[in-house]
């Protein structure tokens, strides 16, 4: 497979751009705007140059590349330190149970309350594949190449880390959750309001949504039933995370209701099981697995097959191709 994961570019703006035309809405982190890209670019190029290994408010972009034609066919970020530049808010979702000694009875009341508890967590988001590769894995490449780069620097990164799944989009490109909710404090709709979060952040949120919490019985049963469910073109997305040991804790995307999944970085499966060996031989292994080297700016991911040795590992000559390996480089491996 002649693909592979490395860091975004400048000149990858047009890649983005058209990608993020078919996103299809509610998808912030990649706004069908060349400004708003352009911008996110900038600050990703900063991130990679920044030779400092603390904690930071940080943007790295990546792209999944098609090492024989060069095309960009799907993108993936990671914020460091989310709330920095802004207040991230969330929905937490909480019951409250009041008893009637009169009445005898109990009553259990859900809310939703707008909160701020995920303020300085790490996130992975922006995961896009092209829909003329959704298949062979690469959304999984994607997805866990994140947590080799997070593996090599760790020190960049919260102890919690979390991703935000779109919710419920009906075939109008609107959301029942917002129109049930925070759409009628807007007067905008939810594809207005999520393309100006997008290019202008969420400090309107602050702004104009109450403050108070919401009980969810005053709410329309279309917002009430897709609170916390996943678009149907993530459920996959939502499994794949669960893999990785994120769970879903009540919080949920202010704007189309989706869930959050929430996990201790180094409790992430692809954290915690990968390793650090040097390339002995560039030969077939016999474990399929997930494989990175470089760090920042030079750091690429691909497929490979492995077989692990005491004194290091084998890889194929197709994975060694794609991101440039030799015999004595050093390489984090993660099985598939």
């Amino acid at each position: 497979m002649s693909f592979r994961i490395r860091a975004a570019r400048i000149d990858d703006l047009q890649h983005l751009y058209e990608m993020a035309k078919l996103t299809g809405g509610g998808f912030t982190n990649l706004p069908a705007d060349r400004g708003s890209l352009t911008a996110k670019l900038e600050r990703s190029e900063r991130a990679y140059q920044r030779d400092t290994e603390e904690q930071g408010d940080d943007l790295f972009i990546m792209v999944l590349e098609n090492v024989e034609t060069g095309a960009v066919r799907g993108t993936s970020q990671l914020f460091t330190k989310v709330g920095q530049t802004w207040p991230f808010y969330s929905y937490r979702l909480s019951n409250l149970s009041q008893t009637s000694k009169e009445l005898d009875r109990t009553f259990s009341a859900q809310m939703l309350s707008l909160v701020t508890d995920l303020e300085g967590a790490s996130e992975v988001g922006g995961l896009f594949l092209h829909p003329g590769e959704r298949a062979g894995g690469l959304g999984m490449l994607l997805a866990r190449s994140r947590y080799l780069f997070i593996k090599e620097h760790r020190d960049r990164f919260g102890d919690k880390i979390f991703a935000e799944l779109r919710g419920v989009i009906d075939e109008a490109g609107g959301s029942p959750f917002w129109d049930g909710l925070a759409g009628r404090f807007f007067g905008m709709s939810f594809q207005e309001a999520d393309y100006f979060n997008a290019i202008h952040g969420n400090q309107f949120i602050a702004d104009l949504m109450p403050k108070h919490p919401i009980y969810t019985a005053m709410l329309s049963d279309s917002a009430r039933t897709v609170i916390g469910v996943p678009h149907t073109s993530g459920r996959a997305a939502m499994r794949m995370l669960e893999n990785e040991n994120f769970s879903y804790e009540g919080y949920v995307d202010i704007f189309d209701g989706g869930p959050t999944m929430i996990a201790k970085t180094d409790d992430v499966t692809s954290v915690r099981n990968s390793k650090s060996a040097v390339i002995t031989a560039i030969k077939e292994g016999e474990i399929k697995s997930i494989i990175s080297s470089g760090a920042l700016e030079k750091f690429q991911a691909t497929y490979a097959m492995i077989s692990e040795y005491d004194d290091g590992v084998t890889i194929d000559q197709q994975a060694a191709d794609n991101i440039g390996l030799s015999i004595g480089d050093t390489i984090w491996h993660v099985p598939r």
